[in-house]
């Protein structure tokens, strides 16, 4: 291609974008949220991520993709200037020392006739707790009073990656003509419409069941999904394989709708409420790297995995989707309904 540096640059420019975005997005509005509608707002922005990626498979059926990257322009230029009318965080203004900022920053996110009196002294309490730490590196993550909240953070970036998200969301067409469909075109279609309705329902029961139930649920589901999947490949040589293409549509399908309804958004809303302000440079970097790596390697070696074995990269899916199963239940605090303050002294010790 005559210009191929700039489809470089733009796709490098995306990239720091998106890493920027994916990180602060969740944290900001965890920040600025109640703890009686934080998880459900958090949410939000997964659905919303879902929405696009969803009409984007959809348009994709239609146009080109030259077309579709100026389309993505415009939500990017919308967001731009909405950023000129939202208030700064509370909690950043407080640990900064910008009292009368924080006040005022608070009361217009609560609206002016509710009494912000007892929640900003719990911040306030909070953040001078914090200030007696020195401020977040690093290496300091690995100390053992922050160890629980990375092993947690980091935890469930890696199996929401390795789970085979990704691999399954970049190569759905090639999967499903794979497994014996003459086109990819249905499928990948109903694969990318069913995220979109499942995030919502994920998002308007994430304040009522908890995050634990629905990453329970979402975690097992991924793993009968995959399990489906690799089932279907294995029956290719068997008498049996006119049920591999119905297996792996229901395995695709049941992985994306079990994704979408807790492992896509959760780890995003628990990793903005885990970490204290002191150390949510560090440990976001630290989180989101996981993210982006681990998508990645995913990305580069899903092509790899299935030219060695179809059925078994599948299986190695379901194993790793199980032992999700096992890390939600021995590791992930339940956070509904409770302040940040509360959930990041519990998870991590200031003494």
């Amino acid at each position: 291609m005559k210009d191929s540096w700039l489809l470089n640059l733009g796709r490098l420019s995306v990239g720091f974008g998106i890493g920027l975005v994916s990180y602060v997005v969740p944290i900001y509005i965890a920040e600025i949220t109640t703890k009686d509608l934080r998880g459900g707002f958090t949410t939000v922005n997964q659905l919303l991520i879902c929405g696009g990626v969803s009409l984007v498979y959809v348009l994709g059926n239609v146009l080109p993709w030259r077309t579709l990257a100026l389309i993505g322009a415009a939500p990017c230029t919308l967001q731009l200037v909405g950023l000129v009318f939202i208030p700064e965080s509370p909690r950043w203004l407080a640990k900064t020392g910008r009292d009368n900022e924080f006040v005022s920053a608070l009361q217009r996110l609560r609206g002016k006739g509710c009494d912000i009196s007892e929640e900003a002294d719990e911040i306030k309490e909070f953040t001078k707790t914090l200030q007696s730490l020195p401020q977040g590196r690093m290496l300091d993550l690995f100390q053992r009073r922050y160890l629980r909240a990375v092993i947690v953070g980091v935890g469930l970036m890696a199996f929401q990656q390795f789970g085979g998200v990704n691999g399954i969301t970049f190569y759905a067409s090639k999967i499903f003509v794979s497994a014996g469909f003459s086109s990819g075109k249905l499928g990948t279609t109903m694969y990318a419409i069913l995220q979109f309705p499942m995030t919502a329902v994920g998002a308007f029961l994430m304040d009522k069941s908890g995050r634990r139930p629905l990453l329970l649920v979402s975690s097992s589901g991924t793993c009968l999904g995959t399990l489906l999947v690799g089932i279907s490949f294995a029956l290719q040589a068997s008498s049996q394989s006119q049920l591999k293409p119905i297996l792996a549509l229901t395995g695709l399908l049941v992985f994306t709708g079990s994704f979408s309804l807790g492992m896509g958004a959760i780890p995003w809303v628990i990793m903005s409420e885990i970490f204290p302000i002191n150390m949510k440079g560090s440990a976001g970097s630290l989180v989101t790297l996981m993210n982006w790596f681990g998508s990645w390697v995913l990305s580069y070696v899903f092509n790899f995995m299935m030219s060695w074995s179809s059925s078994g990269t599948f299986f190695i899916f379901a194993c790793i989707c199980g032992l999700s199963v096992v890390f939600v239940k021995t590791m992930v605090p339940e956070t509904k309904g409770r302040t940040l303050e509360d959930i990041q002294a519990s998870m991590n010790s200031f003494k």
